[in-house]
């Protein structure tokens, strides 16, 4: 039975590959497009019927003109390298809420949210641009789609732990389930997720770029970013790489975002 569950998670892993644009980087993705964007669409209309949209006309003008512009270009790069059939994916919303915390997301899909917060250390359209970028990037190299296929692996994981130590003690074998979930928070959630923020700042530097804008105002966007943080933050239990290391990250990346840049506006 365990060779069984075994054979069963290769085969998984296996039919289930694909890449990430650019970057290259394999991932497995278990979820199809159709259970992934109807999930993402239901639970994005729950969260705009749930907030006030914000009344500001020229900061939510700016958020949706940055985000036809990128999006533009990432549909026109999809189309001139052969992922044409990948744009049917994406109904691209953009919209800005009335709130005060300093974030911006992106669903599956292309439903983008900016909040009210972000947009002093944003500045300008370019600043926009370089969130804009960034969260576009997690709708293009399906992150959603992969998380949610990292937890459906770890769910299959823990079925076969236990089924490793059946023969132990009831209180042997729940010991060794909050071990396995524990490591697997600590050993692949968290990384994956840094992975993936990481993944996506290099992305969005590219994306902004071929819409023409500067990619350096990612440094400075992120240095303003930096000087409004409150505290230490540990990345060893974070989610997001450090700030001064997703800086210096974004530096080495510039020269191939710069490539598309010049490309762009040559």
């Amino acid at each position: 039975m365990n060779k069984f569950f075994f054979n069963i998670l290769l085969l998984i892993l296996f039919s289930s590959c694909s890449q990430v644009l650019i970057t290259g980087r394999k991932q497995v993705t278990l979820v199809s497009d159709t259970e992934i964007l109807q999930m993402s669409f239901q639970s994005y209309k729950q969260f705009i019927d749930s907030v006030p949209i914000s009344d500001n006309v020229e900061q939510t003008q700016l958020v949706k003109r940055t985000g036809y512009n990128i999006s533009k270009a990432v549909e026109d790069y999809l189309r001139l390298n052969g992922h044409e059939s990948e744009i049917a994916n994406f109904a691209w919303e953009f919209n800005l809420v009335k709130d005060e915390t300093i974030n911006a997301f992106c669903m599956p899909g292309g439903k983008v949210v900016f909040f009210e917060g972000i947009m002093p250390i944003a500045q300008t359209e370019a600043g926009v641009a370089v969130v804009m970028g960034h969260e576009i990037a997690h709708a293009i190299a399906n992150h959603s789609k992969e998380r949610l296929s990292q937890q459906m692996l770890l769910s299959y994981g823990a079925v076969v732990t236990d089924m490793l130590f059946s023969q132990k003690s009831d209180l042997t074998r729940s010991g060794i389930q909050t071990l396995y979930g524990l490591g697997a928070q600590l050993g692949v959630i968290l990384p994956y997720s840094r992975s993936h923020e990481s993944e996506a700042d290099r992305l969005g530097l590219i994306f902004m770029a071929m819409a023409g804008y500067d990619p350096n105002e990612a440094i400075s966007f992120w240095e303003r970013m930096s000087q409004g943080s409150e505290g230490m933050q540990l990345e060893f239990l974070s989610t997001h790489p450090a700030n001064d290391k997703r800086i210096a990250d974004m530096k080495k990346n510039l020269p191939e975002a710069l490539s598309y840049f010049k490309n762009n506006n040559n």
